[in-house]
C-alpha cells in the first residue's frame, strides 16, 4: 500500500491498546489528503481519487422524494468477470470468503466494474467527525465510546476496536422508518419471504446532543414488527442499544409474542443466539455485519489494502425478488463488485468466553467504514459462513449504507438474504415524528396485538 500513516502503524503494532490521542497534524489531514471521514483521497491503481462522492441527487437520474433510487452508473460496462476458472489471477484482491464461494459453487461469479467512490455524507457529519478525532475515546476496555457524538467517532483509528465502532456508529440519519424482506433460502432455491417493518432513532446522530455523555448510554432505539407471513405476524422486538456495554446492564431488549400475548425481557437477542427471522442461518450479533458488545473477542488489525467488494449495486436493489434470489446464491448478474481499499481485521474468541464463531475476519470499505464482507469460522477453525453487504450511496439523504445483506452457510448449502427493500416502500430517512418515549415494552404489545 502506498500510504501507511501513523494511525495504521499504531493499529497494527498495538491492536489491543486503548484510545491514543490523535496529534493535531493527523487531525488536520481530514479534508486534506484524507476525506472528511478518514479515507485516503488519493487513488491507487484502478481505484480513483475521491472527489466528493454523490452528496446530492446526480443529474443523470430522475428522482423525487418517495421514489426508489435509480442507478447513476447504469451505463458502466463490466470490466472483467472473476469465476472459479480464473480466480487465481485475482488472489491478492479476493477475500477468503469469495474464494470459498467459488470453490463451493462452480457457477458463482463476480462481475467487476470500474470503481465509483460515490460515498458522501452531510457537511454536519463531516464537521462532527473532525471534532470526534479530537475528543473521542474508548472506554470500558473498548466496550464503549466517550466524548464523541454524531458522525464517525474515530476517523483516524488507533486499533481494531475503533474501526468496528466506526461501523457500529456510522451515520444512517437520525430517525428512520423502513420495511424490508428477509428470505432464508433452501439448497433448491425455495423460500418464504418474511416482511418486517422497523424503525429506529439513532440517538448517536441526534443533532441536539453535544457529546456521548448526553445520550444516557443509549446509542439506538429500535423496534421491529414482523408483518408476514401470517404465522410470524405480530412478533415484535424492542432494543435499546448501549453505547457502553459495561454500564447499566448493557443492551436492553424485549420481545412480544402473539402466541402468549406477553412481553418478556429478551437477553437472548445478543451474541450468538439465532438472529430474529434468520431461520438459524445467522446470529443476533451478525445483523448489519456486526452489532452489539465487542467483549467476547480479542480484536486486531491485519492490514489495509485494495480488495474487491460489493458496491453501488443499484441493479440488485432494483430487481424483483424472484429474479434476485436463486438456488445456492444470489443472481450474480445483478450484483456489482468494485475494487476498494478496505480495513481488514479479525476477532478471535477469548478463552474465557463462548460463541459459535471462534474467529471472525472483517473487511470494511474505507469510504463508508461499513462492514462489506466477513468470514466466520467455527470452533474447528473451518470457514462456516460468508457474509456480504452491498454498499450503496443513498444520494437523497446523503449517506452510504448497505442495500442488502447475505449470509452464506457453506456447510449447509443454504443462505439468508435480508435487509432487502426491492419491492418494499422506499425508506423514510426523515421520520421526524418518532418519539423516544414510545420505545417501551407497552408500545410493542400494542403493535403486536392483532
Amino acid at each position: 500500500m502506498k500510504i501507511f500513516n501513523l494511525a495504521i502503524a499504531l493499529a497494527v503494532c498495538a491492536p489491543m491498546a486503548a484510545h491514543a490521542a490523535v496529534p493535531d497534524a493527523q487531525i488536520n489531514r481530514l479534508g486534506s489528503d484524507l476525506t472528511p471521514i478518514g479515507a485516503e483521497k488519493a487513488g491507487e491503481g484502478d481505484i480513483p481519487a475521491w472527489t466528493g462522492g454523490l452528496q446530492t441527487v446526480p443529474s443523470n437520474v430522475s428522482y423525487k422524494p418517495g421514489d426508489h433510487l435509480q442507478d447513476p452508473f447504469a451505463s458502466d460496462p463490466i470490466k472483467f468477470t472473476i469465476n472459479a476458472g480464473n480466480a487465481a489471477q485475482y488472489d491478492a484482491v479476493l477475500t477468503d470468503g469469495y474464494k470459498a464461494m467459488m470453490k463451493a459453487y462452480p457457477d458463482y461469479k463476480m462481475n467487476v466494474y470500474q470503481t465509483r467512490r460515490s460515498c458522501a455524507y452531510p457537511d454536519r457529519v463531516y464537521e462532527a467527525t473532525k471534532n470526534n478525532a479530537k475528543v473521542g475515546e474508548l472506554n470500558g476496555g473498548g466496550s464503549g465510546v466517550a466524548g464523541a457524538v454524531m458522525g464517525f467517532p474515530f476517523p483516524i483509528p488507533n486499533n481494531a476496536f475503533e474501526i468496528m465502532w466506526n461501523h457500529t456508529l456510522r451515520y444512517r440519519s437520525f430517525k428512520v422508518v423502513r420495511q424490508f424482506a428477509a428470505a432464508p433460502v433452501t439448497r433448491s432455491g425455495d423460500y418464504t419471504l418474511t416482511i418486517v417493518q422497523d424503525e429506529a432513532i439513532l440517538n448517536w446522530s441526534d443533532p441536539s446532543k453535544k457529546s456521548a455523555e448526553d445520550l444516557n448510554n443509549i446509542s439506538l432505539y429500535y423496534i421491529a414488527n414482523t408483518i408476514a407471513p401470517a404465522r410470524e405476524a405480530g412478533n415484535v422486538i424492542l432494543v435499546l442499544e448501549a453505547l457502553n456495554a459495561t454500564l447499566n446492564g448493557g443492551r436492553q431488549a424485549w420481545q412480544y409474542s402473539p402466541g402468549t400475548r406477553r412481553v418478556r425481557r429478551a437477553p437472548n437477542i445478543s451474541y450468538d443466539n439465532p438472529g430474529t427471522n434468520s431461520d438459524g442461518l445467522s446470529t443476533s450479533d451478525a445483523f448489519d455485519g456486526f452489532n452489539g458488545a465487542l467483549d467476547r473477542y480479542d480484536w486486531a488489525v491485519i492490514d489495509k489494502k485494495p480488495m474487491i467488494v460489493a458496491a453501488n449495486s443499484y441493479k440488485a436493489e432494483g430487481a424483483k425478488y424472484k429474479d434476485l434470489i436463486k438456488p445456492l446464491h444470489l443472481n450474480q448478474d445483478l450484483v456489482r463488485y468494485e475494487l476498494h481499499r478496505t480495513w481488514n481485521f479479525e476477532a478471535k474468541l477469548k478463552a474465557s468466553t463462548r460463541h459459535v464463531y471462534a474467529r471472525r475476519v472483517y473487511h470494511n470499505d474505507e469510504d463508508a467504514w461499513q462492514v462489506s464482507a466477513v468470514e466466520l469460522y467455527d470452533g474447528r477453525g473451518q470457514l462456516w459462513r460468508v457474509q456480504e453487504s452491498q454498499t450503496l450511496q443513498r444520494y437523497n439523504v446523503p449517506l452510504c449504507n448497505s442495500a442488502a445483506e447475505t449470509v452464506y452457510d457453506l456447510q449447509a448449502g443454504r443462505y439468508l438474504a435480508l435487509g432487502m427493500q426491492n419491492e418494499e416502500p422506499p425508506v423514510n430517512y426523515f421520520a421526524d415524528e418518532l418519539d423516544p418515549s414510545r420505545y417501551t415494552p407497552n408500545s410493542i404489545r400494542q403493535l403486536g396485538v392483532r
